[in-house]
């Protein structure tokens, strides 16, 4: 195909989204809105008691130093001044970084390809294109493909995968194929500012876009919460935890290639001289507490953690800058979900499940996982199976179960859980995950 040819396709197909009717609008929650995350204003008012002193400011006078008026001008025009560079940070060469895909330069070169990628869902997998209406007036673009009629003996096609694409991807060329190659319904959606979505992509706006998803999947396409399982591939991780944490009947979530919060990732490839400010923007602007998110959500949990990921690593050997597998943030995701799960089996058996993870070699993980420290797999699962019956139906998280257990046990428990809530897949960060090791978590 000719590029003007291509240039006329995705012309054309900007005009007929931008007329493309509403499927679903968010409007029944248009009275209630979803905080930003930021700091407050710096408080005047002690300086405001200190300035009103005759005694102080004269006493600062004779010494030749500024008075305390000058002193608090000086502050908070400090303040102010840091925390506009902050913002223009933010929302200029920030956004680009986090979010290259919303780039115009970025994002209209593979626009044809989005096309071709969107055709083919409609027209090979009888796809179903619609816009949805978010709280803060953006146009989500989405993508739904139905798979309940399928014939399957493990009747995959009854569920609804949500997926939360990463960074740099689309629902059309994205991590959407993973799921719908396993035989499941999935459902995708762009972030604010990517291809034909409408916005600018930052995690308030992606919040929005997420609700208006899911109450879609719900008034629309008839699925119920505990029919939805989230999958989030890397950055998507955060609007997947949002929406496990503030759904928690929700049947299932699936973390691939995820973090437990953005600074960690942000310092290994930012200069000294810049950390402070990095951090504070990062905190005030991009606050992606991934790990806190999780933490919230009761329901099954899959970590996908990628062995050879460069991008949630943090350190690298020096000869062939392959990564370090025990600096993987997954690594702390896992431990923040099974310390706020089950604290008192982790606290005798933290070092233990540190050892395991920094293991990058499947046979040797399964010689310390069954001959080190000889985990009895059918043992655990009735010790937790057992526990969770005699609370009835108070079996919310965290669980009291291992306070009275000897070391070894609890060592046992944490490297059964652990190994049920994580799994290994040997690739890199980029790479679209094979359907073959997509699946639901475990449940007990």
């Amino acid at each position: 195909m000719c590029y003007r040819m291509k240039a006329c396709l995705t012309i054309r197909d900007g005009h007929l989204f931008r007329n493309w009717p509403v499927e679903y609008r968010c409007d029944e929650f248009k009275n209630s809105s979803i905080s930003n995350v930021g700091g407050g204003g710096g408080g005047g008012g002690g300086s405001s008691s200190a300035v009103n002193s005759p005694s102080r400011s004269h006493l600062a006078g004779n010494q030749g130093e500024p008075s305390l008026t000058q002193t608090s001008i000086l502050h908070s025009v400090k303040e102010s001044s840091s925390k506009l560079a902050r913002y223009l940070i933010a929302h200029s060469l920030g956004r680009w970084l986090l979010y290259p895909g919303s780039v115009c330069l970025l994002n209209k070169i593979p626009l044809s390809l989005l096309v071709k990628g969107r055709t083919r869902l409609m027209e090979d997998f009888c796809g179903k294109r619609a816009k949805l209406i978010a709280r803060d007036g953006n146009e989500i673009d989405t993508m739904f493909v139905d798979r309940r009629n399928r014939k399957d003996p493990w009747q995959r096609g009854a569920w609804l995968v949500i997926c939360c694409e990463g960074n740099g991807s689309f629902y059309e060329m994205g991590c959407l194929f993973t799921p719908l190659r396993a035989g499941y319904s999935v459902l995708g959606w762009n972030h604010p500012g990517f291809a034909r979505s409408t916005g600018k992509p930052y995690p308030k706006n992606d919040v929005n876009a997420m609700e208006v998803v899911l109450q879609y999947a719900i008034h629309r396409l008839n699925f119920s919460l505990p029919e939805i399982a989230i999958y989030g591939y890397s950055l998507g991780s955060y609007t997947a935890t949002w929406a496990a944490m503030s759904y928690p009947e929700l049947g299932a979530l699936i973390l691939d290639a995820s973090f437990d919060g953005l600074i960690p990732l942000a310092m290994k490839v930012i200069d000294k001289r810049w950390k402070k400010l990095v951090m504070k923007t990062v905190t005030e602007h991009f606050n992606l507490n991934v790990a806190e998110q999780l933490c919230n959500y009761p329901g099954p949990v899959l970590l996908i953690r990628r062995t050879l990921d460069e991008i949630t690593s943090t350190q690298f050997t020096p000869e062939k800058r392959i990564p370090i597998i025990k600096t993987n943030r997954a690594n702390q995701l896992l431990l923040q979900l099974l310390k706020s799960r089950y604290p008192e089996i982790l606290s005798g058996a933290e070092e233990v499940l540190h050892h395991w993870l920094s293991i990058d070699s499947l046979p040797l993980e399964l010689l310390i996982y069954h001959y080190l420290y000889k985990v009895d797999e059918d043992w655990c699962f009735h010790t937790l199976l057992s526990y969770r019956a005699s609370l009835g139906s108070k079996a919310d998280f965290p669980w009291g179960l291992g306070k009275d257990l000897p070391c070894k046990q609890k060592q046992q428990l944490a490297l059964f859980l652990a190994k049920k809530h994580m799994k290994n897949v040997v690739t890199t960060h980029g790479r679209t995950l094979p359907p073959e090791e997509f699946q639901l978590p475990w449940k007990l």
